[in-house]
């Protein structure tokens, strides 16, 4: 993609950058924007990692100036910050720091059809029952992260190899299907399992965004047609 000649589409969806994670990715989150142009940026949650600011870094903070320069009203785009688990103890911050609301969900209408954006940790179970497993397989999988911070070839391998993962990936996406029915929803789009996923039942189809704390790392774009796409980013 050339730089100087940006993408026009209508909509972006980033989720997962987990800032304050010594894995985040926030400058390439920053470069990758930069090479669009869009109408509405919707952050899917898990914005950032934890409640401890001390952990930011210069790209951190840069990339949230960023997005507070895109939410400027003379920008002419919305921006849309979804919670997350890890961050949803952060409304009343964000609203403050960046100048954006805050929702627990996003409804939007384009193209006759409606758009539901919602984090996807609603639809875990697991992490829902089981707080503290949770965040010691959320360390242990942070731990094997640092070990190979360029490539990452063994969470990747872990995530291909776990059956555990994959069904997790299926069960918020069914999860987030039904939710999106109830709400008379033509797609729905989620973030939370950290993997890619596109799927489709009884005309309803969703998106999984992925996450950017592992590499590659992804977003999604809708353009002004309608076409839904999740672009992988190295």
């Amino acid at each position: 993609m050339d730089p100087d000649n940006p993408k026009i589409v209508s909509t972006l969806i980033i989720s997962d950058i987990h800032l304050g994670s010594p894995v985040s990715r926030p400058k390439k989150v920053k470069e990758t924007l930069e090479k669009y142009n869009f109408n509405k940026l919707i952050l899917l949650g898990d914005i950032f990692d934890d409640l401890n600011f001390k952990r930011l870094k210069k790209d951190h903070w840069n990339l949230l100036s960023f997005i507070r320069k895109l939410s400027n009203p003379e920008k002419e785009i919305d921006v849309i910050w979804v919670n997350g688990n890890h961050d949803e103890d952060l409304s009343e911050i964000m609203s403050h720091l960046i100048g954006i609301d805050v929702y627990e969900e996003y409804i939007w209408s384009e193209n006759e059809k409606i758009y539901l954006a919602i984090h996807g940790h609603q639809f875990d179970r697991f992490l829902n029952e089981n707080v503290v497993v949770s965040n010691v397989a959320s360390f242990v999988y942070d731990k094997m992260q640092r070990l190979s911070p360029q490539k990452q070839i063994i969470p990747r391998f872990v995530k291909r190899a776990s059956k555990s993962w994959l069904r997790l990936a299926n069960k918020v996406a069914d999860g987030a299907i039904e939710y999106a029915r109830s709400k008379h929803a033509d797609f729905v789009f989620c973030g939370h399992t950290h993997q890619t996923l596109s799927k489709e039942s009884n005309g309803i189809q969703y998106f999984n965004s992925g996450c950017w704390t592992d590499i590659p790392s992804s977003l999604i774009t809708i353009d002004f047609k309608g076409k839904i796409e999740i672009i992988i980013v190295d």
